[in-house]
């Protein structure tokens, strides 16, 4: 019979292992960097966020923009900023616009890998990372032009220092305050209000459990206390509120279309399309896999040597897994409970997801610390699952993201950032002054890099008094422009035709045509 042992010591091994952790980080780095390749803006509302930068330097809008299509833009401007100041020093739109997301990806990986390995030891923190890096939505929001992952960068922090309380009863003190002000108004100058979903709900609950286990007569404190006080709360609410404050005096449309449409309208059902309950609860599974599995099986087995007690399990919870439980799921339900959803609005609850897999890894190696037999075979299964999970991860995403990758490129789904840039060499070596007739993709104005559309009569007004050479429209709206257009021909450049079929349009570029010379 084979010793136990033998497989405990190839497994620990191999994730003690420096190379291991090497090896799965450079993977993760590579799938966060080419997930979205080839880059484009045409979907996930990527245009409307990359457009707050570019009207920024363009028009000099530094707090209060719009969209491509002239409505008011309803995010806070924080992220813009930081495309801008990454503009000005890379001079390239793409970085500017994508490196936030990556470098927060990044360092939400760093912070959580030495937080798990601080708290929980090293192989634990390896498939603490391998589930944060190796996932479905991950490797997605790592650089796509949109707010989801610094929010979830600086939600994670929050919850991180609250972790870090409770679990070493500590107090809190003014710079600890300060932090998470500093951290909550950056949060709420990225997208509002939603940073309160995913903490609130966990700190209420853990607060009334810790309430309730005080022992009688024990003194209050807030030592091991998750509520850091009022005023970082308060005072970051408020520099969000004269943000909105300002922006419903000064901006037209804004209250109808950020306090109306984007806040009060995720609660209603008439504006923007519901989605059910439990719509969140499938996704997750799926998009977490296999981690989710792992994470449900680990937690039905403890449940099980238990004999199904519930309350035996929540009782014999530390403090600092329990609030990792609350602060997962409070944020899930919350979420769930608003009407309008989104798979990629509940990502902010992966990262703690994967510190409560670490600890769930580490409670039960410490319980298999037994005598050999049951509970040596316990800690084989646990540590040989772990690995299981992490190889079954890796094939899954890689295989997933490079096959979006090489599809992409394959049909060419960057037919509109090519043809863009194509164009804008054509301009520019012909010193063509062009406009863009209005259209429904978003992300044109920006691969033209202009910064608004010009309606059908005005383009053909501009035109024929001599003011344009050349103009970029849909090739429906081509065929009617071009009779009214003195002298008008197609060129050679229009969007590809094979990305045109997923799309559903094509674009053209109508020039002058050439003078004849004389001899």
């Amino acid at each position: 019979m084979r010793d136990v042992s033998t497989s405990l010591d190839i497994t620990s091994g191999l994730l003690e292992d420096r190379r291991t952790l090497w090896v799965v980080a450079a993977l993760i780095a590579v799938l966060f960097a080419i997930a979205n390749l080839p880059w484009q803006l045409d979907d996930y509302d990527q245009a409307k966020q990359a457009f707050t930068s570019f009207e920024m330097v363009k028009e000099g809008h530094w707090l209060y923009q719009h969209t491509p299509h002239e409505r008011v833009a309803t995010k806070p401007p924080l992220i813009g900023w930081m495309s801008v100041a990454l503009f000005a020093v890379t001079r390239s739109w793409e970085i500017a616009w994508r490196l936030p997301s990556l470098v927060a990806a990044l360092a939400l990986a760093f912070v959580l890998f030495h937080a798990a390995k601080d708290a929980y030891g090293k192989v634990p923190a390896v498939i603490a990372v391998g589930a944060f890096g190796l996932n479905l939505l991950s490797p997605r929001l790592a650089t796509l032009v949109r707010t989801d992952m610094p929010l979830a960068l600086l939600i994670f922090l929050i919850g991180l220092l609250i972790w870090q309380k409770v679990r070493h009863e500590d107090e809190w003190k003014l710079r600890d305050q300060v932090y998470v002000f500093v951290l909550l108004t950056a949060a709420m100058l990225i997208k509002g209000p939603i940073v309160y979903a995913f903490l609130l709900p966990g700190i209420a609950v853990f607060q009334l459990r810790r309430r309730r286990t005080r022992p009688p007569g024990a003194p209050k404190t807030n030592s091991g206390s998750a509520w850091p006080g009022w005023w970082p709360w308060v005072a970051s609410l408020a520099i969000f509120l004269i943000w909105v404050g300002g922006g419903i005096q000064f901006q037209p449309g804004f209250y109808e279309e950020v306090v109306m449409r984007e806040f009060v309208g995720r609660f209603g059902e008439t504006i923007h399309r519901p989605q059910p309950l439990l719509f969140y609860l499938p996704h997750l599974l799926h998009k977490f896999a296999p981690w989710s599995v792992l994470m449900i099986g680990i937690a039905a087995v403890g449940l099980r040597s238990r004999n199904w007690r519930l309350r035996s399990v929540f009782r014999g919870m530390s403090p600092e897994t329990f609030w990792l439980l609350c602060w997962s799921i409070g944020g899930l339900v919350v979420m769930s409970l608003i009407p309008s959803k989104r798979v990629d609005r509940i990502f902010p609850v992966i990262p703690p997801l994967c510190l409560l897999l670490a600890s769930q890894i580490a409670a039960r190696n410490s319980c298999s610390n037994g005598p050999a037999g049951r509970s040596s075979r316990l800690r084989v299964s646990n540590e040989d699952l772990g690995i299981i999970a992490l190889a079954l991860a890796i094939l899954f995403t890689g295989g997933y993201t490079g096959w979006k990758v090489i599809t992409g490129y394959r049909d060419h789904r960057d037919a509109l950032a090519v043809f863009g840039r194509n164009i804008r060499h054509e301009a520019e070596a012909h010193h063509w002054r062009y406009e863009v007739v209005s259209a429904k993709d978003e992300g044109l104005l920006l691969y033209l890099r202009k910064t608004n559309f010009v309606k059908p009569a005005d383009a053909v007004t501009e035109w024929n008094t001599g003011n344009l050479d050349a103009l970029v429209a849909s090739k429906e709206k081509a065929a009617v422009l071009i009779p009214d257009l003195q002298g008008a021909a197609l060129s050679r450049l229009q969007s590809n035709e094979r990305e045109q079929h997923h799309q559903g349009r094509g674009y053209v570029l109508i020039t002058r045509q050439p003078r004849a010379d004389s001899h």
